[in-house]
């Protein structure tokens, strides 16, 4: 993954708009939670965000996260920093940028709207954001991995933990660890788009080990993604339903 402490890595400095146009951002959230078998995180929320980052296609990239009296990482985002976020994240579409997330429609700005306090705000990112996941389940049904996708296209980037140990990092101490891990997502998430889009399809590893693919002519926002029809999936014994990834939408804020 390189060197997580390379000049920029922690700049201030929003990304820049360039001719490829491409932002990718992702969270990670603070709670300590133990989750039952077959339980998702979702349903244990409402979940605090203990830093976010976001990084563009150069491999710049931003974070947000609290600072203590001594500048060093602390807490969890409160509603400025998160609303600093969403309305960061809007600009950057409004510019004409493609901001990017694997999964960040079901989870990513979720919670986001939850620290912000801002639906609204997040519903308007939310439509307009390239979720290439969401695209596949709108396509096929199923959800696949970022980490799984990325092996597929023989990407040598690998995640610096699992995210199931970042909230335990963080809460522990060694929260530059997890600004490092958050910030390497994006870049992977980056890659793998930018593979996606050359190759103008999907792979990935099946649970059997076998590469799979699946065609993407092109990358579609959520808001066009969620107009595809139903794919079939009367094969499978228990369906992950489309509404499950918009659900939040609905809500009342």
């Amino acid at each position: 993954m390189g060197n997580p402490k390379q000049q920029g890595l922690f700049d201030a400095t929003p990304p820049k708009p360039s001719r490829v146009g491409r932002i990718a951002f992702d969270i990670e959230t603070a709670n300590l939670i133990e989750l039952a078998p077959g339980q998702d995180l979702d349903s244990a929320g409402p979940l605090d965000i203990s830093c976010a980052a976001a990084a563009d296609e150069h491999g710049t990239v931003r974070h947000w996260y609290m600072r203590d009296a001594e500048g060093r990482p602390h807490g969890t985002l409160d509603v400025g920093n998160a609303r600093d976020l969403l309305a960061w994240l809007r600009e950057q579409q409004r510019a004409g940028l493609q901001v990017c997330a694997w999964n960040g429609l079901s989870f990513d700005l979720r919670w986001i709207a939850h620290a912000a306090k801002d639906a609204a705000l997040a519903k308007e990112v939310a439509l307009e954001l390239y979720d290439p996941m969401f695209q596949f389940h709108c396509q096929r049904g199923f959800p696949i991995g970022l980490a799984s996708v990325g092996e597929a296209f023989g990407l040598a980037e690998r995640k610096l933990m699992h995210g199931s140990q970042a909230p335990q990092e963080w809460a522990t101490g060694d929260r530059q660890l997890v600004l490092d891990y958050v910030a390497g997502d994006c870049r992977i998430t980056n890659a793998v788009i930018g593979c996606i889009v050359e190759a103008r399809e999907v792979r990935w590893k099946t649970k059997a080990g076998k590469l799979s693919r699946e065609p993407f002519p092109r990358l579609l926002k959520v808001r066009e993604a969620m107009e595809l029809p139903l794919p079939d999936v009367s094969w499978m014994s228990e369906p992950l339903p489309r509404k499950k990834f918009l659900a939040w939408l609905e809500m009342k804020p």
